[in-house]
């Protein structure tokens, strides 16, 4: 025990450390400035973006990706911090909470479509639907929010969800749509694993199952998808779009650097935001010590929530989701036979319910319904 706790000591006080430093300049990093701020009359504004000072950021960030890079891949891939296997999970109770994964997810992501949907927005607050589309596509919305709830039709309600983000292309345009490109991330989770094995479609639809050699690649892309919306909305709301940065401030005055005896212009102090949150993004999208960044990031993720109250709360509880679950799978990619066991045995394995409603040998029709003839 003594050499453990000499082995993880030092990693442990540089991610604290580390920890301290991201929340200390980045509280309002992670909220979501169109949220709580009109943002029409702030639109993108490149130029300001290739002065030397953003590119200075943006060029610090680069570096550090490359060097985090290359730590990840001295290390063989593996972070600092303990997994569960690590800390005396089985591997059958793990198994058992990737069983339980899609359930999560799922009902992380359907709290803001139900939401969003029910007050005419598409996925986020600040996407306020024009006319008769708040009817349609709120509609379609709640649809999908409740199937994958239930996990009902939860492949067709994925591809809706894929429609209705290509649809938002067109009805709002492309930015808002980049800003919430996750919900791409989580239609193809869905549709690559289903709602797994707590869901009404393996207790009552179990032919609609997707195939087991689709499972490896839903992670990914679930991570993938939040990591390309950290990206996109560090440079849409700060980096590229510094004015909506400092109308932000000046209406929610949250530069504090200069409590804590740094003061930062509020130029810079969006900078630094747009910054780290372009960070997080790129080592989530790269999947470079997911479990460090997760920990990380969650510290100036609810930091915010004592000021923007329920709307933040609801609107990241897909990120949420994301998060924890990438928290405890870190790198699960090395065992993905155990992940593909969770989805797929549980109380309602999914191969034995389709072996046991395809019956064999001669069948005859009877009132509709397909029935095993006796031997003989």
């Amino acid at each position: 025990m003594r050499e453990i706790r000499g082995r993880w000591r030092r990693p442990l006080l540089g991610l604290g450390v580390a920890a301290g430093a991201f929340a200390a300049t980045a509280r309002p990093a992670l909220a979501h400035e169109k949220w709580f701020r009109e943002s029409s009359e702030f639109p993108l504004r490149w130029d300001l973006l290739f002065r030397p000072l953003p590119l200075a950021f943006v060029a610090a960030v680069l570096l550090a990706v490359l060097a985090v890079a290359l730590l990840w891949r001295s290390r063989g891939g593996r972070g600092f911090l303990l997994g569960p296997e690590a800390l005396g999970a089985t591997e059958e109770r793990r198994a058992l909470f990737y069983g339980l994964v899609p359930l999560i997810l799922g009902v992380h992501v359907a709290v803001p479509l139900l939401v969003n949907g029910l007050q005419g927005n598409l996925f986020s607050p600040d996407n306020e639907l024009p006319g008769v589309w708040a009817n349609f596509l709120g509609f379609a919305e709640t649809g999908i929010a409740l199937a994958l709830f239930y996990g009902l039709f939860t492949r067709v309600a994925a591809s809706a969800l894929v429609l209705l983000w290509l649809t938002g292309l067109f009805v709002m345009g492309p930015q808002p749509m980049l800003d919430n490109a996750f919900f791409l991330g989580f239609a193809a989770f869905f549709f690559l694993v289903g709602r797994g094995p707590y869901a009404l479609d393996r207790l009552l639809l179990p032919r609609l199952e997707p195939p087991a050699h689709l499972a490896g690649y839903a992670l990914p892309t679930l991570r993938i998808g939040l990591g390309l919306s950290f990206v996109v909305v560090a440079f849409t709301e700060k980096l590229a779009n510094i004015p909506l940065g400092l109308a932000f401030l000046e209406e929610y005055p949250l530069n504090f650097t200069g409590a804590l005896g740094i003061p930062l212009s509020d130029e810079v102090f969006v900078l630094c935001a747009g910054a780290v949150e372009l960070l997080v993004g790129m080592l989530i999208l790269f999947g470079l010590f997911p479990r460090e960044t997760v920990l990380v990031a969650l510290v100036p993720i609810n930091l915010t929530l004592t000021v923007f109250n329920w709307t933040e709360l609801v609107g990241h509880l897909p990120i949420y989701g994301v998060l924890a679950v990438l928290l405890i799978w870190g790198r699960g990619d090395r065992n993905p036979e155990l992940w593909t066991k969770g989805l797929r045995e549980g109380p309602l394995a999914a191969d034995e319910s389709l072996k046991r409603s395809a019956p064999t040998g001669p069948v005859e029709v009877k009132n509709g319904d397909r029935i095993a003839k006796p031997n003989g």
